[in-house]
Protein backbone atom coordinates (compact mmCIF):
# COMPACT_ATOMS: atom_id res chain seq x y z
CA UNK A 1 0.00 0.00 0.00
CA UNK A 2 1.43 3.18 -1.15
CA UNK A 3 0.91 6.49 0.96
CA UNK A 4 -1.81 9.03 -0.47
CA UNK A 5 -1.00 12.58 -0.24
CA UNK A 6 -3.31 14.90 2.09
CA UNK A 7 -5.96 15.60 1.37
CA UNK A 8 -6.16 19.69 0.37
CA UNK A 9 -9.36 21.72 2.02
CA UNK A 10 -10.50 24.32 -0.46
CA UNK A 11 -9.81 27.52 1.27
CA UNK A 12 -12.12 30.60 0.14
CA UNK A 13 -11.78 34.40 0.86
CA UNK A 14 -14.15 36.77 2.75
CA UNK A 15 -14.15 39.97 4.19
CA UNK A 16 -15.11 40.81 7.66
CA UNK A 17 -16.01 44.66 8.56
CA UNK A 18 -17.13 46.35 11.04
CA UNK A 19 -17.98 50.42 11.44
CA UNK A 20 -17.32 52.95 14.41
CA UNK A 21 -18.60 56.45 13.87
CA UNK A 22 -14.93 57.51 13.88
CA UNK A 23 -13.18 54.31 12.20
CA UNK A 24 -13.72 50.99 9.96
CA UNK A 25 -12.12 47.95 9.79
CA UNK A 26 -12.25 45.64 6.92
CA UNK A 27 -10.21 42.56 7.35
CA UNK A 28 -9.72 39.50 4.74
CA UNK A 29 -9.51 36.24 5.64
CA UNK A 30 -8.70 33.14 4.20
CA UNK A 31 -10.93 30.28 5.97
CA UNK A 32 -11.80 26.12 4.80
CA UNK A 33 -14.74 25.87 2.29
CA UNK A 34 -17.56 25.10 4.54
CA UNK A 35 -17.09 27.72 7.17
CA UNK A 36 -19.75 29.87 9.07
CA UNK A 37 -19.59 33.29 9.69
CA UNK A 38 -18.35 32.69 13.70
CA UNK A 39 -15.45 31.33 12.11
CA UNK A 40 -14.71 33.71 10.09
CA UNK A 41 -15.32 36.59 12.64
CA UNK A 42 -12.89 34.31 15.12
CA UNK A 43 -10.00 33.90 12.26
CA UNK A 44 -10.33 38.31 11.08
CA UNK A 45 -9.26 39.06 15.02
CA UNK A 46 -11.58 42.19 14.55
CA UNK A 47 -12.39 41.63 18.42
CA UNK A 48 -9.02 43.08 19.12
CA UNK A 49 -9.15 45.64 17.41
CA UNK A 50 -12.24 46.81 19.36
CA UNK A 51 -11.89 46.12 22.46
CA UNK A 52 -14.38 48.24 23.97
CA UNK A 53 -16.68 46.48 22.11
CA UNK A 54 -18.20 42.83 23.01
CA UNK A 55 -18.28 41.37 19.15
CA UNK A 56 -19.63 38.56 20.59
CA UNK A 57 -23.37 40.72 21.29
CA UNK A 58 -22.76 42.62 17.39
CA UNK A 59 -25.16 41.01 15.06
CA UNK A 60 -24.05 39.18 11.87
CA UNK A 61 -24.77 39.80 8.22
CA UNK A 62 -23.78 39.10 4.90
CA UNK A 63 -24.56 41.64 1.90
CA UNK A 64 -26.67 43.32 4.31
CA UNK A 65 -29.17 40.76 5.10
CA UNK A 66 -28.64 39.58 8.98
CA UNK A 67 -27.52 35.78 9.07
CA UNK A 68 -27.18 33.80 12.37
CA UNK A 69 -23.59 32.93 13.62
CA UNK A 70 -23.84 29.37 12.03
CA UNK A 71 -24.56 30.73 8.47
CA UNK A 72 -22.05 28.91 6.05
CA UNK A 73 -20.40 31.27 3.65
CA UNK A 74 -19.01 31.50 0.37
CA UNK A 75 -16.03 32.72 -1.16
CA UNK A 76 -15.89 36.59 -1.82
CA UNK A 77 -19.01 37.14 1.43
CA UNK A 78 -18.49 40.36 3.14
CA UNK A 79 -19.51 39.75 6.50
CA UNK A 80 -20.59 42.78 8.58
CA UNK A 81 -21.22 43.32 11.90
CA UNK A 82 -24.00 45.60 13.32
CA UNK A 83 -23.73 48.01 15.82
CA UNK A 84 -27.16 48.81 18.10
CA UNK A 85 -28.64 51.79 17.04
CA UNK A 86 -28.12 54.77 19.65
CA UNK A 87 -31.79 56.32 18.64
CA UNK A 88 -34.91 54.88 16.66
CA UNK A 89 -34.42 56.50 12.79
CA UNK A 90 -38.67 57.42 13.32
CA UNK A 91 -37.32 59.33 16.80
CA UNK A 92 -34.18 60.94 14.86
CA UNK A 93 -36.46 62.37 11.99
CA UNK A 94 -38.91 63.21 14.59
CA UNK A 95 -36.12 65.51 16.52
CA UNK A 96 -34.40 67.11 13.26
CA UNK A 97 -38.25 67.86 12.19
CA UNK A 98 -38.83 69.62 15.60
CA UNK A 99 -35.66 71.16 14.84
CA UNK A 100 -36.64 72.73 11.32
CA UNK A 101 -33.97 69.80 9.86
CA UNK A 102 -34.00 67.42 7.73
CA UNK A 103 -32.18 63.83 7.34
CA UNK A 104 -30.51 65.37 4.19
CA UNK A 105 -29.38 68.25 6.49
CA UNK A 106 -28.58 67.11 10.07
CA UNK A 107 -25.08 67.62 9.63
CA UNK A 108 -25.90 71.58 8.43
CA UNK A 109 -26.02 73.32 11.36
CA UNK A 110 -27.86 76.16 9.25
CA UNK A 111 -29.85 74.09 7.35
CA UNK A 112 -33.48 74.83 6.67
CA UNK A 113 -36.53 72.96 6.50
CA UNK A 114 -38.00 71.97 3.00
CA UNK A 115 -40.09 75.02 1.50
CA UNK A 116 -38.90 77.70 3.66
CA UNK A 117 -36.68 80.62 2.10
CA UNK A 118 -33.52 82.21 3.00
Amino acid sequence: MGLRPAMQTERITVEVVLAMPDSQAMLEVSIPEGAVVAEAIEKSGIAGRFPQLDVSKLIPGVWGNVVSRGHRLADGDRVELYRPLQIDPREARRQLAQSGRTMRHADDGDAQSPGSSS
